[in-house]
């Protein structure tokens, strides 16, 4: 489009008046402020403003107001609502915020002091960024969704924003060129909502996909774009320096093992490999030099012409440097090969507390992982001995404090029987503390380890089949095209899905999503999109725990 310049709404930016503009901002009362401010300056020749969600009415009108005033009417060539108020991190993967996502954090959502108007204004946001994604993808879904929770108020507000969209048929968002986006596909997609609540599980325990370890244990920032390029790690290696390095496409080591599970430790075969390749062929060069120093003249050509044939230096640098990149840090190459003697039950030469350096909170992800799968809770004097143990190791209670009253409200039965079964209180926590091994071989196993279905992955298999089951039996239908009868009147679909978007109100993890692409991939012609309202890694999820716990 021949841009040249890109520049911040509120920095502070001159007069170009010969340039037309194009703007992309929200429409909030503060960005329409400064748009306003910019017309009365004349700061460029023309406007094109670009309005990521829907523009109100009032907004709208105080823009035209305000070019009235100075004279800049004909100056506003274009107003658009683009519709892209949600955020692409892989080409079946979306985020909702990503700047101000505590206000549609889990802790904003499950705070016992939240008011009426608070929780209206939270999913009015997660609706109004649904809205623009099904624009965006040009489908009308049909809705499912349990009952009695966040969840079940976003589907009923996203349901009467469809509706109302499609019941004006002139300017209907889903009709005519609008569906474009969408018409190759001769099926509704079905979309699911769930809570965070259903599984609180997942998002604690350690996990040995690379991506999601990459999320776990490094600073991993998201980028979006798709094709699973958009991100960058920094960590602080023996020097203390912290480095950055961005994961794109062009990084061949990232596009193999991004979606790859540990069975058994692909990654880890995957760096040996790629190690062993370059060896190979860092011997080859080093022979090929020995020969240009011994040999004369005539056989050097000859040598050169071989190093150049079968050795490209350049490439061969850049593998090295590749190699050397993920995960940037070989502590955490250490951590994964101790884990893998955890699970073979291999003589392990160190405590598995060394391994964890230390840290307190890995210790708490451990038990609150425990308590929450356990089918019975423990008595007072049993968690009390816990708390006693927890405490004498410096670890917070606060995000236990919030699990236990949790606990008391939702019950066990969304979790995987498997998860449950070999939990048992007498001395677990005990071992826990003194070396953990115990504890990853008969419970965390059962999460990662075997090729299963996570909690989310359970209810959307059973809805997208069509299967009767009591953990979704009960699920609330809607379908927004259906536009006059009660839930219960409305003909339902009755044959199996192909495509599916599962989204978690609450928030959600590379771990969820994983497992999604994994239950994909094993089935033929189905197509999953994994969506949440913000994304985070077991670090910040025990943070907003701890805050729920300490009120």
């Amino acid at each position: 489009m021949g841009i040249t310049l890109h520049l911040l709404l509120h920095s502070d930016r001159d007069p170009i008046p010969d340039v037309p503009a194009i703007y992309f901002v929200m429409p909030t009362e503060e960005n329409i402020d400064r748009i306003c401010q910019d017309l009365r300056n004349q700061l460029y020749e023309s406007y094109f403003l670009n309005f990521i969600s829907a523009i109100s009415r009032s907004k709208l009108e105080d823009i035209a107001s305000a070019a009235l005033a100075a004279n800049a009417v004909t100056q506003v060539t274009k107003v658009y609502d683009q519709y892209l108020n949600f955020i692409t991190l892989e080409d079946d993967m979306f985020v909702l915020c990503h700047q101000n996502k505590e206000l549609i954090s889990y802790h904003a959502i499950n705070r016992a002091d939240i008011q009426d108007t608070d929780m209206e204004a939270i999913m009015d946001t997660i609706v109004d960024s649904l809205f623009c994604f099904f624009v965006t993808l040009g489908a009308v879904p049909i809705i499912r969704c349990p009952r009695g929770n966040a969840a079940e108020m976003v589907a009923g507000k996203l349901d009467k924003k469809l509706r109302e969209n499609l019941r004006d048929a002139r300017n209907s968002l889903f009709t005519g060129d609008n569906m474009a986006a969408g018409q190759f596909s001769f099926q509704r997609p079905l979309f699911v909502l769930a809570d965070r609540n259903v599984d609180l599980a997942t998002p604690l325990h350690h996990t040995w996909t690379y991506q999601a370890l990459i999320h776990d244990v490094l600073d991993f920032h998201e980028m979006g774009g798709g094709g699973h390029g958009g991100c960058a790690i920094s960590c602080r290696c023996q020097t203390k320096k912290k480095n950055r390095n961005d994961l794109t496409a062009a990084d061949k080591f990232w596009c193999v093992c991004v979606y790859v599970c540990f069975s058994p430790f692909p990654e880890v075969r995957v760096v040996q490999e790629e190690l062993d390749t370059y060896r190979a062929q860092e011997d080859e060069v080093k022979r090929l030099k020995s020969i240009m120093v011994t040999q004369q003249r005539g056989e050097d050509e000859g040598a050169i012409s071989m190093l150049s044939d079968n050795t490209s230096l350049p490439e061969l640098l850049e593998k090295k440097r590749l190699i050397d990149l993920p995960p940037t840090c070989t502590a955490v190459l250490d951590h994964i090969k101790f884990e893998e003697k955890l699970m073979s039950k291999s003589t392990l030469d160190k405590s598995i507390l060394d391994i964890i350096t230390g840290s307190p909170e890995d210790k708490m992800r451990l038990f609150l992982i425990y308590y929450i799968a356990a089918q019975q809770v423990p008595s007072e004097l049993d968690l009390e001995q816990y708390k006693t143990a927890l405490m004498d190791a410096n670890c917070d209670l606060s995000p236990l404090n919030y699990i236990k009253q949790w606990k008391y409200v939702c019950c066990c039965s969304f979790l995987h029987p498997e998860s449950c079964d070999n939990l048992t209180e007498g001395g677990l926590f005990s071992r826990v503390m003194n070396t953990g091994s115990q504890f990853v071989m008969e419970g965390v196993k059962n999460l990662v380890i075997k090729q299963h279905n996570l909690p989310v992955t359970r209810i959307l298999d059973n809805l997208m089949e069509m299967k009767s089951h009591p953990e979704t039996d009960d699920y609330r239908y809607f379908d927004p095209k259906m536009l006059r009868g009660s839930e219960s009147s409305i003909p339902r679909n009755k044959n199996p899905f192909q495509e599916a978007i599962v989204f978690v109100v609450g928030g959600g993890n590379y771990i969820e999503y994983q497992n999604l692409v994994d239950y994909a991939k094993m089935k033929q012609g189905k197509k999953v999109v994994y969506g949440c309202s913000e994304l985070f890694n077991a670090t910040q999820f025990i943070k907003q725990l701890s805050q729920l716990g300490q009120k």
